[in-house]
């Protein structure tokens, strides 16, 4: 499969070079940046009273210091409609004085504890 040679591209060809079923539906995360605490709790309230068939959380970045309004879809992730979803959001966002900051899929990792299985016993013969 091709992908365009831009982030998004490159996003969606590393997702199924690890090897991500690209035609399936999946949880995408939306990442929006705010400066201000009151211009995220408003966008977070506009996208609460809309149509948008998805979860939102907002965060305090303690590292940037900015907020972040994370807005969840369940979507197959084609090149177009990322695209198309990155865009609306970034219209959205730029209403509240904010920015879109790039999306991503969270997946399992080697060293999750969340996975671990908890009566596993490591040995000699163990591989991780």
């Amino acid at each position: 499969m091709q992908f365009p040679d831009d982030d998004n591209g490159k996003m969606l060809e590393a997702m199924a070079n690890a090897g991500i079923d690209l035609s399936k539906a999946l949880d995408i995360d939306f990442f929006l940046v705010f400066d201000d605490q009151r211009d995220a709790e408003s966008a977070l309230e506009e996208l609460g009273h809309s149509d948008l068939d998805g979860e939102i959380e907002l965060l305090l970045n303690d590292d940037s210091g900015k907020w972040e309004l994370i807005v969840c879809l369940n979507m197959v992730p084609t090149y177009d409609t990322i695209v198309e979803q990155e865009l609306n959001l970034h219209e959205f966002a730029q209403e509240f004085g904010g920015i879109t900051d790039g999306w991503g899929v969270m997946q399992h990792q080697e060293g999750d504890d969340e996975f671990a299985d908890d009566e596993h016993q490591c040995d000699d013969t163990c591989q991780h």
